[in-house]
């Protein structure tokens, strides 16, 4: 949700042209070229968003079992043949080898784009470098990167968090705290997921934990006086 307003405003404020194909007493305007980076839940909305919008759009990411659900949604995905599933549903560390051959084939792709939607990011770690500034300097005239993951330093090496920059002719927005931008509908989410969380703890309205269940046992820092570890499945017993 908070990700469609972001990318509205930003492609409103930089993008120099429309995203939909026209047809004009003049001529015909062909749809701008999005590619989304990172598909996970925000870049599979942007994807839709911006095919709603009507632009042609591609969406890559280094779990290949997001193709399908991209392709779901009008997109076509950019296979670079490498797979970086990591645990969690999360991305491992890429090789110096498979960065090395993915940046050979998402350049290309990275240089036609007029607009570019990052959104990969590690809970607890810097987010991802996925668009070099050798790669920022070859690409057209009037694009715009829209950097969601300004949070955890940025997916675009040239991206500074907080900012607008632009770089050749090249526009770089990098906003952070991108939620607070509904503050409304962003509270009742995190209420909801709150309530969600208390819920799976309490049986007949009585703390009740259930440390088989995986959300717990990995949510648990502290139980009885002991410290919890994430990988623990069950906490000791306090004496």
């Amino acid at each position: 949700m908070y990700v469609n307003v972001a990318v509205l405003k930003e492609t409103q404020a930089h993008e120099r042209r429309v995203l939909p194909k026209v047809t004009t007493a003049g001529g015909t305007i062909g749809p701008a070229k999005v590619l989304v980076m990172g598909l996970g839940v925000a870049g599979l909305e942007a994807v839709a968003t911006a095919h709603r919008l009507g632009a042609m759009v591609e969406g890559y990411d280094v779990r290949p079992d997001t193709a399908g659900q991209i392709a779901s949604l009008g997109a076509k995905f950019v296979a670079t043949g490498v797979d970086a599933t990591g645990k969690g549903g999360y991305a491992r560390a890429l090789t110096p080898a498979e960065t090395t051959k993915i940046d050979a084939v998402l350049t290309t792709h990275i240089q036609q784009a007029d607009l570019i939607i990052t959104t990969a990011a590690i809970p607890g770690h810097r987010s991802p470098r996925l668009i070099s500034k050798a790669q920022v300097a070859g690409m057209k005239m009037g694009s715009v990167i829209v950097d969601l993951s300004a949070e955890g330093g940025g997916n675009c090496e040239a991206s500074v968090p907080g900012e607008t920059v632009r770089v050749g002719g090249v526009s770089i927005a990098a906003p952070l705290n991108v939620p607070s931008c509904l503050p409304a509908d962003a509270s009742a989410l995190y209420a909801r997921n709150v309530f969600n969380l208390l819920a799976l703890m309490l049986k007949d309205n009585v703390i009740t934990i259930d440390w088989q269940d995986d959300i717990l046992a990995q949510t648990a820092i502290t139980h009885a006086g002991k410290r919890v570890t994430p990988k623990a499945t069950t906490p000791q017993k306090a004496a």
